[in-house]
């Protein structure tokens, strides 16, 4: 089966030289894709700039991403009617830079500022942060065949919030299946498909045999 895997971080630029990204090392993403690639599986790993965990082996194709922008033009040209497996476990980021101020230290009083490279001598700087999208929402309109797996990462709450939330995303994004981890989840996965109880995995190995026996089932 053709499998297209994103992991690792999207990052947004500040100005020329710095720029906000996420906690991501890419490695949950690397070794799905090597572990499909491992029983024969055609792979493709979209793979963050950014992401710090060893490459995959060859047998697995690997393509760069930066923005959030950049990876969706990567689906763009990736689309395809065929039924594919997506795996989507890329971080991307829920926000980009707008617009920046320099804050007056006497009023407060907000000032818009432009540059390419923002100096300690502006002094304090205030950064709007704008969403970006959520790429997941879109790719059963480019995939409309594939069978989607989307991440769901929770901090706040517990088990019973993450596992709220990733039900309505896999309502609003059509997906067919969702992984849900993170401190709100506590430790392990869980793996979730539409109307079912979810599976609770205790760790990376035995996500990546759900994931794997998934895709084997028609």
């Amino acid at each position: 089966m053709r499998c297209l895997v994103t992991a690792g971080p999207t990052y947004e630029p500040l100005d020329l030289v710095r720029r906000i990204t996420n906690f991501s090392t890419g490695a949950l993403g690397t070794e799905l894709a090597a572990e499909l690639a491992a029983r024969g599986h055609e792979v493709l790993l979209l793979r963050g700039e950014l992401a710090s965990a060893p490459l995959p082996p060859p047998n697995v194709k690997v393509r760069p991403f930066t923005s959030t922008d950049d990876l969706a033009a990567r689906f763009l040209e990736l689309a395809t009617d065929e039924p594919i497996a997506l795996l989507h476990a890329a971080a991307v980021s829920d926000f980009r830079p707008g617009m920046v101020y320099s804050c007056d230290p006497g009023t407060g009083a907000l000032r818009p500022i432009v540059g390419g490279k923002y100096t300690t001598q502006d002094g304090r700087l205030m950064v709007e942060l704008k969403p970006t999208p959520k790429l997941l929402m879109g790719l059963r309109e480019w995939f409309p065949n594939a069978r989607i797996i989307g991440w769901k990462f929770e901090v706040e709450g517990g088990p019973g919030d993450v596992l709220q939330r990733a039900d309505a995303q896999l309502t609003r994004a059509r997906s067919d299946a969702v992984v849900v981890n993170g401190p709100a989840w506590g430790s392990g996965f869980g793996f979730l498909r539409p109307d079912q109880s979810v599976e609770p995995l205790r760790d990376t190995k035995a996500l990546l045999a759900r994931i794997a026996d998934f895709l084997s089932r028609r």
